[in-house]
């Protein structure tokens, strides 16, 4: 079984996969003070819990936005289950070529979903991430990585109003029923999340102008269900599209071993 890991600055998601199948999954909150002990004994119950064991894990696949959580990931991956994990990065087969000024630069988790996304469409695509960040990225019909945009993602711009404007209380992040709020609540929501609706589609129809306007749209990341749902511009939702993107990552890099070795 492969053990998909996409760690972000907010949020750890692990998949567990059987071939092409994702088994379960879980959401851990990123804490990089933790040590590779205290994430190996967590993910490891977890496993446990799930009915399965941690000898059955054969591989390892990790995309990481937090530097300091390499070295506790590859600790965690070798002291309890003798894996050296495969970290997305320079080196990797991907099998997409990368036309950002600096590839070195682009964040793992963003050619991991933009590999899901053609795999999955075969066709030029958007695909939008509601992470800690958002970023909205363009993949080519040729299956290259273009580039995107990036913007503060929801939860931290409603920290930053809060913390900044000293008599904004702090609120759930939930649809407004309208955009007009009748009190402060309902304001500082009707605020963020159209906001962040007309963000979004407004940087997609600026992409779609720019690149001929018929590229297939996705979401995901935690909140792509809630503000997808007011996003005309959103054809699929897919929460599970970076773990599918780190599975298609370690199988080619799995082929390509093959390769190199039946060459030998």
């Amino acid at each position: 079984m492969l053990l998909a890991i996409d760690i972000g600055n907010t949020n750890i998601v692990l998949g567990l996969y059987q071939g092409k199948k994702l088994i379960t999954h879980w959401r851990l909150a990123t804490q990089a003070e933790r040590t590779a002990d205290e994430y190996g004994v967590i993910i490891s119950q977890l496993i446990s819990y799930s009915g399965h064991r941690g000898q059955q894990i054969s591989a390892i696949a990790v995309s990481c936005v937090v530097p300091p959580m390499l070295t506790t990931t590859q600790e965690l991956g070798n002291k309890f289950f003798n894996i050296d994990p495969l970290i997305v990065g320079p080196g990797i087969k991907t099998g997409m070529p990368i036309l950002y000024e600096s590839p070195k630069d682009v964040g793992a988790d963003r050619i991991v979903n933009g590999i899901a996304a053609y795999e999955k469409y075969r066709d030029s695509c958007i695909i939008v991430d509601f992470g800690t960040a958002t970023t909205i990225d363009l993949i080519s019909t040729k299956g290259e990585y273009i580039g995107g945009a990036i913007a503060p993602g929801l939860s931290i711009s409603l920290e930053a109003l809060v913390q900044r404007a000293s008599k904004l209380p702090r609120i759930e992040v939930v649809k407004p029923k309208e955009v007009v709020g009748r009190n402060t609540i309902h304001s500082i929501q009707a605020g963020i999340f159209y906001g962040y609706v007309g963000l979004v589609e407004g940087i997609v129809q600026r992409i779609q102008d720019q690149h001929g306007g018929r590229a297939k749209v996705v979401a995901t990341g935690g909140l792509a269900p809630l503000v997808a749902s007011e996003c005309s511009c959103i054809g699929e939702v897919d929460e599970f599209l970076t773990l599918d993107g780190l599975r298609i990552i370690y199988e080619r890099n799995s082929l390509q071993e093959v390769k190199v070795r039946a060459q030998t």
